[in-house]
């Protein structure tokens, strides 16, 4: 396999250049990664497509990843039951080392080659539910390993790769190969395969929340009534939706059903 990941930056000294001359080129080096994200669509499409399905049907999404791609996807998984009013436990996230020990940044976990199915394992994983790999280079031991287990035991599968033909891409049913080139950084892969990976769980959460009715229109209405901004933002949706022109009353009404869905499936009945 071509380890672009690895190859040496376009960018030479970089201890010799001004401020200015690093952001020039570190901007204009993230200005490739939505193009690479594009070329990767019909694949991303397909994946989307199956992760929806099992959502659907009642199944579960299990990111699996290491280092700064399985950080990342943390950060998508945590966000999901407020803003979509999901319930807990349908988007979830194996990561090495642990999501409980996030920020300890224990890299050294990504070569366990059990963790990643003996996690799935004591999660109850089936075929019921889709398991998402993430890894920058396409070759994680922790990953790949438990991407073979999966495939043993018929569990579907995606990935997300930086790198094309890898070891992960092989052994999973969905692959999403975003080449993003060397990086600015010689083998700094938070930074553009990093930015790829962060854009990608955008869209598959927010696509599969869009497609699983979580949205209405373009607003949130089922986000969770959590703090005051929250509760301002939704108490403004049912005034637009509604067409109730009075503040308190749209939020008595809100605060009263739980949600901009709730009061909108309440008053369209």
């Amino acid at each position: 396999m071509n380890r672009i990941t690895e190859q040496p930056s376009l960018y030479r000294h970089l201890e010799k250049m001004s401020v200015a001359e690093l952001t020039a080129h570190i901007n204009r080096e993230d200005k490739k990664v939505a193009i690479a994200i594009e070329k990767a669509l019909p694949q991303l499409n397909l994946l989307i497509e199956n992760i929806v399905q099992k959502l659907r049907d009642g199944g579960r999404l299990f990111y699996l990843g290491a280092g700064s791609g399985g950080r990342l996807s943390v950060l998508d998984a945590i966000e999901l039951p407020t803003t979509y009013g999901i319930p807990k436990g349908v988007v979830n996230v194996i990561l090495a080392g642990g999501v409980d020990r996030l920020v300890e940044a224990r890299e050294e976990e990504e070569d366990n080659l059990e963790a990643g199915w003996q996690a799935l394992e004591r999660e109850n994983i089936s075929n019921a539910d889709f398991v998402l790999g993430i890894s920058a280079s396409g070759t994680t031991p922790f990953v790949l390993a438990a991407l073979k287990a999966c495939r043993q035991a018929g569990i579907p599968t995606g990935c997300i790769v930086s790198n094309p033909g890898t070891p992960i891409a092989e052994e999973a049913d969905f692959p999403v190969e975003v080449i993003t080139g060397p990086e600015f950084v010689t083998g700094s892969t938070r930074m553009k395969a990093g930015s790829a990976q962060k854009m990608i769980f955008d869209m598959i959460s927010t696509t599969a929340m869009i497609r699983l009715g979580r949205v209405e229109d373009n607003k949130m209405v089922n986000v969770l009534l959590i703090n005051d901004k929250i509760i301002d933002r939704g108490v403004k949706m049912v005034m637009e939706r509604a067409g109730i022109a009075d503040y308190e009353a749209a939020r008595a009404l809100l605060m009263e059903k739980g949600s901009v869905k709730n009061v909108l499936t309440f008053l369209r009945k």
